[in-house]
């Protein structure tokens, strides 16, 4: 007789990850979860479900359950639900801000959480406020003036690797009644983990990192504390608004899991030896990345993320707008496309993506480094820049 699969719990969250959160089917032996593709389950002669909890797909999906047990497990938090997209996910976060509230972002982040937001918060009554959050001073003041009901972050921030101090402003966050939201896309929840820093919510666009490899839409959010009012909400509004994943993006998610501390671990290596590369190179003005000495978060940086500093880097090329998409029209190993997370490196020019909305520099390239061999990657950015 076949055996249960042990608990796991005491696991390295590497071991966690290989078996993508624990042992086989229990139900067939399989070491890969298969994909339930019903949309409903039956009833017995009493109109009990046959299994408890499973009474439609929008929430009763073993999947599901599996992939947010283990992402809650790698944040250290207690609870995760996971969404149809990145966006989903926060836009389920922003909505647990009722009308007539106040909503403290961070400036110069995503575009497309910072469009969402001003759209949403501009429609619905909610005062939205803007600031520079590694500016913990700046942050302090607008909190104590406004009294949001919720502040957004972003960290590391998006194209500028900005990184804001979670707990300081937590502490500060707690002392005035606001809730605390982290978007830690950039940073994976190995590197960085918001919760243990005093976050009430983590945020993750599950297209980028964590399932890796560029082929499904996702999002998650993680809480440490399930009992909260806002958790409450966000477990509602997924569930009734029905901003679910499909199963089998589920499935791929859950397979993309099982590598990530590998994919991560090559990741931080290659944009750490890219950074490096570049940091004094003659054609470039300037390299963000925190995980270099001379950025000015990187001790903070050093303080709140373990493993590395991430995948995701922005570099200044000396000019303009015309010398930016020189260089990134003459990459060869680097694909021009938007995204990050995946196993094949990226480059972006964002004024060309963003530039209305936020105002990014022209001469902005952002670079989402996968885990190529090291050299084709500094080599590729060396060839590329003798364009200029």
């Amino acid at each position: 007789m076949s055996k249960s699969p042990r608990p796991n719990s005491g696991l390295h969250p590497d071991s966690l990850l290989a078996h993508a959160g624990g042992g086989f089917d229990p139900a067939t032996g399989a070491v890969v979860p298969p994909i339930q593709t019903a949309t409903t389950f039956v009833r017995d002669e009493d109109y009990a479900p046959i299994r408890s909890g499973h009474i439609y797909s929008r929430d009763s999906n073993d999947l599901y359950l599996k992939a947010e047990k283990l992402i809650a497990t790698l944040e250290d938090g207690a609870d995760s639900r996971l969404f149809a997209s990145g966006m989903a996910a926060i836009a389920a976060v922003v909505r647990s801000v009722k009308p007539g509230g106040t909503l403290l972002v961070q400036s110069g982040i995503y575009w497309g959480t910072t469009l969402f937001l001003r759209k949403h918060c501009a429609r619905n009554n909610i005062a939205l406020v803007e600031a520079d959050a590694s500016n913990f001073e700046s942050v302090h003041d607008e909190v104590s003036i406004t009294k949001p009901d919720m502040v957004w972050l972003e960290v590391p921030s998006n194209p500028y690797l900005k990184v804001a101090d979670i707990r300081r402003i937590s502490e500060l966050c707690k002392a005035h009644g606001a809730l605390l939201a982290v978007d830690a896309t950039a940073a994976t929840p190995l590197i960085l983990k918001p919760l243990a820093l005093g976050a009430d919510l983590v945020m993750h666009s599950a297209t980028k990192a964590l399932n890796g490899h560029s082929d499904i839409l996702g999002g998650v959010v993680s809480t440490s504390d399930p009992d909260s009012e806002a958790w409450r909400f966000i477990c509602e509004e997924r569930q009734i608004a029905g901003a679910i994943l499909g199963s089998f993006e589920a499935w791929l998610l859950l397979r993309g899991l099982r590598t990530l501390a590998l994919r991560v671990e090559r990741m931080n290596a290659n944009t750490m030896a890219l950074a490096k590369s570049l940091e004094n190179h003659p054609k470039i003005d300037a390299v963000l990345y925190p995980g270099l000495p001379g950025h000015p978060h990187h001790d903070l940086a050093k303080s709140q993320m373990t493993g590395g500093f991430g995948s995701l880097m922005s570099i200044r090329v000396k000019g303009g707008k015309e010398e930016a998409l020189r260089v990134a029209g003459s990459l060869d190993v680097f694909q021009r496309a938007t995204s990050l997370g995946g196993t094949e490196s990226l480059v972006e020019h964002r004024f060309t993506i963003e530039g209305d909305v936020t105002n990014v520099p022209e001469n902005l390239l952002r670079l989402s480094v996968g885990i190529e061999h090291e050299a084709d990657l500094v080599s590729d950015l060396e060839q590329a820049l003798t364009s200029i």
